[in-house]
């Protein structure tokens, strides 16, 4: 049904979103760098990316509790078969994304669930501990002192990451619940998934403050005749960034007094499966749910697993490998089975060396798409990717926490029982999220810390002023 969408013609045309009006114009013609299509943008009107310092935003002082309204009659309109938007960023998504029909599909039916009215408050209440300092000045009493505090609005610009379209979804999400004005640069495996959002909130509430609140706009990154000028403190608070290790380093040139970068980094999943899994629950079962944290967004989200570590005899863990190989094979909501991705080229003659080391290494499946595993005693020199683990054996759960660094996002662990004896470790060694192994790319949105920290918190200009005295 989605390629029907796409029209014959090499070109796609990228609409922009400035302040809640759509532009359509196709003025600037650009290349993306995922797939080599033509896509042709609006050009970009520099003073329309920003918001007079001079005034405040739009929903500078909009109860929060109007702005949750609106982001739930958002998610209502945002039903994939009656949504026009998604369905055509689904299809054009095509052209610049790896991802798939069937998966992009899924994760467009799927983008309501983030503006459900529990996802929205309970991301709001958790971030900010307390909601009277988002809709004014809260007097507290500090030390026998009294104080006015308020969670400002920011002025933000927004670097997204195009691996998975639950970025924009997040960011919107976020953003409105700040209040601020935000500036969204989309990338270039993900030119529409943003525009999308913002033109359906434009069709429910054309001049709502928070449709106002937001732009979205694509550039080529680095093209410094926009931002040069556009990021700076003059304009804009901070810069959120999403993406790989060139993107965060790219952005953090543009730190500076008054401008602060906050970043989403690059991060690699795992797994620690101990040896209960070899005892009760068919081993099938369980590597079904590793399957499940490897493979979504074809293994290039930061919640996907990279490596495992699990307990067990050699002949124990080969046999837990043969089955991972079998269950990487099969379709699962966000990740493809049988014909998914392949790791790189430079990979695969890595893996032909090492597969003529054994018993030392050993290799599994082969480089077709059903999936790929390489088990180990120590993990490989490499990031393993394209339908690539590396499965290594250890004596204890606890030896794994040795290879876990402040790049560790997400571990999935079995049996989830376990995760108290190993949570301080991984937490101490720079670990951010803790799950029962299979739940790594299930969670819940709102409430929970992203990275290390609650974002929408760190998004916020926090003002004290001291209260007046009679």
């Amino acid at each position: 049904m989605l390629h029907e969408i796409i029209p014959d013609n090499d070109r796609l045309l990228v609409p922009h979103v400035i302040k809640g009006v759509v532009q359509l114009d196709a003025a600037v013609e650009h290349r993306s760098r995922a797939s080599g299509s033509t896509v042709m943008t609006p050009s970009i009107d520099l003073d329309s990316l920003i918001w007079p310092r001079s005034q405040p935003g739009p929903a500078f002082d909009t109860p929060l509790a109007e702005i949750v309204d609106f982001l739930v009659e958002v998610g209502k309109a945002l039903d994939f078969d009656r949504n026009i938007h998604l369905q055509e960023a689904a299809a054009y998504n095509l052209r610049c994304n790896s991802l798939g029909a069937r998966i992009l599909e899924n994760c467009y039916r799927d983008i309501a669930w983030f503006f459900t009215r529990d996802a929205v408050e309970a991301e709001a209440e958790q971030s900010l501990g307390s909601l009277d300092v988002l809709d004014g000045w809260a007097r507290r009493d500090i030390q026998g002192t009294a104080f006015d505090i308020r969670a400002f609005p920011p002025r933000m610009v927004h670097v997204l990451a195009g691996n998975a379209p639950i970025v924009p979804p997040v960011t919107i999400v976020r953003g409105a619940i700040s209040k601020g004005v935000h500036l969204l640069k989309m990338p270039s495996n993900d030119m529409f998934t943003a525009t999308a959002l913002l033109r359906t909130m434009a069709d429910v509430g054309p001049n709502h403050p928070v449709t106002r609140s937001f732009s979205a706009a694509y550039w080529r990154g680095g093209d410094v005749s926009i931002e040069n000028h556009i990021l700076r403190s003059q304009y804009f608070d901070k810069l959120a960034v999403w993406g790989g290790e060139a993107a965060v380093r790219h952005a953090m040139q543009y730190a500076a007094p008054g401008f602060e970068i906050m970043s989403f980094d690059p991060k690699v999943s795992i797994s620690l499966i101990g040896r209960e899994a070899f005892d009760g629950v068919p081993l099938a079962t369980i590597a079904e749910r590793s399957a499940a944290d490897i493979i979504a967004f074809n293994q290039d989200a930061c919640s996907c697993a990279r490596f495992q570590f699990v307990e067990g005899s050699d002949e124990e863990v080969d046999r837990y490998c043969e089955a991972l190989v079998e269950a990487m094979g099969q379709d699962i909501r966000y990740g493809t089975g049988p014909d998914g991705p392949l790791p790189p080229a430079m990979l695969i003659d890595e893996l032909d060396m090492l597969g003529n080391l054994e018993p030392i290494y050993r290799l599994f499946g082969r480089p077709d798409g059903k999936g790929m595993v390489i088990r180990s005693s120590e993990p490989v020199s490499f990031n393993p990717g394209g339908k690539l683990v590396n499965v290594v054996a250890v004596d204890r759960l606890a030896d794994a926490i040795q290879h876990v660094t402040v790049a560790t996002q997400s571990v999935g662990v079995y049996p989830p029982s376990r995760i108290a004896e190993v949570r301080d470790g991984l937490s101490s060694a720079g670990a951010q999220r803790i799950v029962g192994l299979g739940n790594i790319n299930t969670g819940k949105f709102g409430g929970l810390p992203h990275d290390g920290g609650w974002p929408v918190h760190k998004m916020m200009h926090w003002v004290v002023t001291e209260a007046a005295k009679d």
